[in-house]
C-alpha cells in the first residue's frame, strides 16, 4: 500500500496526481523568436531575462534583418504548459549570442528534448544549435518561424543547408500562435519519448 493509497482508502475517492513534469529547450540564434515562442505558449506569465540592445551590442550582432528589435535574451526564458492531466512542460528558452553560450549545459542539462527555431533568412545563424542538440545526442526538432507569414526556403533546402539527419524532424510554424507553437512542441515530445521507449 502506498501512501496515497492509505489517504484515500474508505473515502470512495481516487487519488489525483500532479501531472508528470517534463523539461523542454527552446533554442536557436539570435532574434529567431524563441522568447516569443515561450510568451505565447506559456500558461504563466513568462519569466524573461531581457535586456536592451545597446550601441556596443549592435555593434556586435547583426540586426539587419530584425530593426525593429530593441531588446535581447541575456540568461534565460521560462515558461509552462500543461499538455494534458497527465503532463506539464517546463520550457527553457536559450540565448542566441554566442557569447551566452557558456550558459547552454546548464540550461539544457536534464531536458527530455529541444525545438531549435530557424529563421530562414539566416540560416548561418542555426548551425551552432543543430551542432549543440546533435552533439549531446538530445532529441530535437527544427522549427522554421514564418516571419511575416512566409519562409525564404523549402524544408527539403532547409535540412540540405543545416546537415540535418532524415530523423530529425523538420516543422513550419509560427511562434506569435499559441497553436502553432503547441503543435511544434509535440512534435520534439513524441520524438523524445519514441527515442526512450515509452
Amino acid at each position: 500500500m502506498t501512501p496515497t493509497d492509505s489517504l484515500t482508502r474508505g473515502t470512495g475517492r481516487t487519488a489525483v496526481r500532479p501531472p508528470l513534469p517534463v523539461k523542454m529547450v527552446i533554442a536557436g540564434g539570435f532574434g529567431v523568436g524563441k522568447t516569443t515562442a515561450v510568451g505565447s505558449i506559456s500558461e504563466i506569465e513568462p519569466l524573461t531575462t531581457e535586456a536592451s540592445i545597446t550601441e556596443v551590442a549592435a555593434g556586435v550582432d547583426d540586426l539587419s534583418l530584425t530593426p525593429r528589435k530593441t531588446t535581447t535574451t541575456v540568461a534565460m526564458d521560462f515558461g509552462c504548459i500543461t499538455i494534458d492531466p497527465t503532463l506539464k512542460l517546463y520550457l527553457f528558452g536559450t540565448p542566441g549570442q554566442e557569447r551566452f553560450g557558456f550558459m547552454w549545459d546548464d540550461i539544457v542539462e536534464g531536458a527530455l528534448g529541444g525545438l531549435v527555431i530557424v529563421d530562414t533568412r539566416r540560416l548561418d545563424d542555426c548551425y551552432a544549435a543543430v551542432d549543440y542538440f546533435e552533439h549531446k545526442g538530445i532529441p530535437f526538432a527544427v522549427a522554421i518561424n514564418a516571419f511575416d507569414g512566409k519562409v525564404e526556403h523549402t524544408l527539403d533546402e532547409v535540412r540540405w543547408a543545416l546537415d540535418v539527419a532524415e530523423g530529425t524532424p523538420l516543422v513550419v510554424f509560427d511562434a506569435r500562435e499559441r497553436g502553432s507553437v503547441r503543435d511544434a512542441l509535440l512534435v520534439v515530445l513524441e520524438l523524445a519519448l519514441a527515442r526512450n521507449g515509452a
